[in-house]
Formats: structure tokens, sequence, C-alpha cells
């Protein structure tokens, strides 16, 4: 080999390798990427699996719709494994080094709690898609679960009203969700006129598997005269053996109702179903709802994932509802841009999968009709209330130091939680 086919091939291999690169970047300008956040593992990983495979879907069926601003979307899946201050690592490392446009995820209001100072630093955007407790409002965070009174509240109404219920045994896992929530029944409930006494609050811990003691409690407080519900946010796999001791005790529907804020299809596809007939949750969709959205929604999902006995369920809907109305905003900006999408979404609304429409509020929630549904023995549930579209209340009205706040993220505000009896913006809002 002569000098100059040294030359000539040292400079060929050059330009190869220069055009590779330009290619790679070519290719990473026609991608947006989008962070999905869910427990692949641990104690959460019974519901937050599912959450991961249906963004997987929603994101290629945007695909095939020619993607988002003409570019293609690639998923990002990390798996923070049900640890919580590891939500927050994951979701740095998908703001800052994977670059991701938003983040969809999280599923227990710990992890939430993990990543909101990160997504408020870094200035990104987090789609939550469950129902979670109230008393918080981000500027970085879209809230698609439902607000306490877009389930909780109207959950002991329908216990109240329809059951003639009295007693109340307000039973959680410990954590930040069911214990503010069950704060907000408690005030709730006494604003009613139920008494403090006919009130019993129990937590225990993520993964809680010997509920013997616990649902014996259950039982005796239940035999007092008075009829008795228990409003369950027990989150996760604890589920199944609590379910399982409820039906060991003969403890029925008609005895002792259940009405569970964090079990849907997921966590009943795991149970024998029979001796739970009747026993209740409250959500703002069931995979039973009629309506062609919703059968084209199950039709879609069993395509995806090859099998047509996987469930669909409530926080899928909100998922769903959160990326659309996010693809919907990013086309209105024209642009990925945090600020720029921040503008463009208040107000976008998004079919549901109920037959009607989500809207995104200025504070960040969407509006939802509230269902109830009674458990079968096929592990659906029969829906036997439904409201119509409620507005998500970020502040309670039943809380002393939060009935006078609001949220309202538009310009000239600004402000997650501004005191109308005072006037005056409080802060962040988280």
């Amino acid at each position: 080999m002569n000098l100059k086919s040294i030359i000539t091939g040292a400079a060929l291999g050059t330009v190869m390798a220069a055009s590779a690169a330009l290619n790679g970047a070519v290719a990473a300008d026609d991608t947006i990427k989008v962070g999905v956040l869910h427990s692949l593992s641990g104690t959460m990983a019974i519901s937050e699996t599912t959450l991961k495979d249906a963004m997987l879907m929603l994101i290629d069926e945007q695909n095939k719709k020619g993607g988002l601003l003409g570019k293609k979307l690639e998923a990002v899946v990390v798996d923070p494994a049900s640890d919580w201050p590891l939500f927050a690592e994951k979701a740095r490392e998908l703001i800052q080094k994977d670059k991701v446009a938003a983040v969809f995820g999280c599923w227990t209001s710990s992890s939430r709690k993990s990543v909101l100072p990160v997504f408020e630093e870094l200035n990104s955007l987090l789609f939550y898609p469950v129902q979670y407790e109230g008393e918080e409002s981000s500027r970085n965070i879209f809230y698609t679960g439902a607000a306490p009174n877009q389930q909780a509240i109207p959950a002991v109404d329908y216990l109240m009203e329809k059951e003639g219920v009295k007693r109340f045994v307000l039973e959680g896992t410990d954590y930040v969700y069911p214990r503010t929530t069950n704060k907000i029944l408690e005030a709730y409930l006494i604003s009613k006129g139920i008494p403090k006494e006919d009130i019993m609050t129990n937590y225990t811990p993520f993964g809680f598997s010997d509920w013997q003691t616990e649902v014996a409690k259950i039982k005796e407080f239940g035999s007092a005269g008075k009829k008795t519900a228990v409003v369950s946010t027990i989150n996760g796999d604890a589920n199944v053996p609590f379910y399982k001791e409820l039906g060991n005790k003969g403890i029925k529907a008609t005895d002792i109702p259940v009405v569970a804020f964090s079990v849907g299809e997921e966590e009943l596809a795991g149970l024998d179903t029979k001796p739970l007939v009747g026993h209740l949750a409250a959500w703002n969709y069931f995979e039973s709802v009629e309506s062609p959205a919703n059968k084209k929604f199950i039709k879609d999902w069993h395509a995806y994932t090859k099998n047509d006995k996987r469930v669909t369920n409530d926080p899928m809907e909100a998922a769903y509802i959160g990326f659309n109305a996010w693809v919907k905003a990013v086309q209105a900006a024209g642009t990925t841009d945090t600020d720029k999408v921040l503008d463009s979404i208040i107000g976008v609304s998004v079919p549901n999968l109920s037959g009607g429409y989500a809207t995104v509020m200025p504070n960040h929630h969407i509006t939802k009709p509230v269902l109830i549904g009674e458990i079968q023995a096929n592990g659906q549930f029969e829906i036997v209330q439904q409201t119509p579209a409620v507005v998500g209340d970020e502040w309670s009205d039943y809380l002393p130091d939060s009935k006078d706040l609001i949220s309202d993220w538009r310009k000239p505000m600004s402000c997650g939680n501004f005191n109308v009896a005072t006037g005056k913006c409080g802060g962040k809002g988280s």
C-alpha cells in the first residue's frame, strides 16, 4: 500500500466517522424521548407493571399515527423498585441524562413526594395517574387520578346514603396517602354527624400479610349493633391476604361492606373473588364501562399484550388521559418545551373511556366522573352508581388549613396555594 492510498483511506475513515456521527445526531433530533417511571419489582409491582405496559402501548399507537411534531416517540423505561428515594434518583436520571420531554409515572404518594422537588428544580413535567390525598399542587405535576372529592368523599356518601352505614373502619397502608385521606374523611364524617367513637382507624406496613388480628378487630368493631363498613386505602400486594382473610372470617358484603380506593381489576386478578362478591370499589373507570371508546381500548390492549385475559383498570385510563392531553398540548405549542406546554395545556379536553371528556383544569387536575362498583364473581365490577364529571379539588374543604386555598397555575396568578381569605399566595403550593 502506497502513501497516497494510506492518506486516502485515512480520509475516508474520517469522513465515514463524521457521517455516522451526523446520522446519529439526526436520529436523535428525530426522536422525542418519554420517561416511564413505574415500579417493576417490589411490593408495588403488582399494580405498576401494568401502567408501564399501558404507556408503551400508548407510545406505540402514537408512533403509528406519525409520532409527534414529525418525530418518533421513544420510551425510556426505568425501575425504581418500590423504593421511594430511588424514584427521585431515577427521575433525575431520566430528565438530565436521557433528556426526556415528559415523565409518566409513580403510584404511591410517597414516590410522588420524592420526585416532586426534582421536577420543580429541573423544570420538567410529571403526569401522575393514580388517586391521591390532595393537599398539594405543583406547577410541574398533572394529577390525572382522583382527588379526594372525586373518589373518597363520594364513596362514603354512597355508604351512608345507599347502605345505611353508621360506623366506619378506616383501614390503610402506613404512608402519606392513607393518612391524609383518612384525616379528610374523619373530618367529613364528623361534619355529617358521625360520632368520633364510631370511626376506627388502623394502619399496617407495605407488604403486610398477617391479617388475622386486624380482621378480627374489624369484625368486633362491626358487632356493636350499627351498620359498619370498611374504607380501605390498603395499597399494593397487601390487598391479596387482606381479602383472603375477610373470606376466611366469613365477612360478607351484606355484613360489613368494604369500599376500596386502591383495588381494581388488576389486583382482583390474583384473588378468588367468590367470597368478595358485593364488596365495593370507588374509581373513575371500570373495565365493565359500556362505551365505544372503552370497547376499542380493551381490544387494542388485548392485541398489544397478545393476551385476552389482561384486564384494564382506572389508573390505565388516567395514564391514557394524561398522555393524550400532553400530546395535544405539545401539538398546540409546536414544541415539547416545558414552559410552552404548561401555557398550552390548561383547558385541553380529551376523550375519557366512559364516553365523555376529561378537561385539564387551571389547578392541574382534571374532570372525572365518580363510579362505584360491586365486585363480581368473575373479577369485574358491576357499576351501581355514576356521577357527572367532577372537577378535582386539590385543597380539601374539610381541613381548617386548606379550606380557603385554591390553585391556579395560569398567568398572572401562577400560584398553587392562593388564600382567598387573605388574597395572598402562600408559595409554591407543594
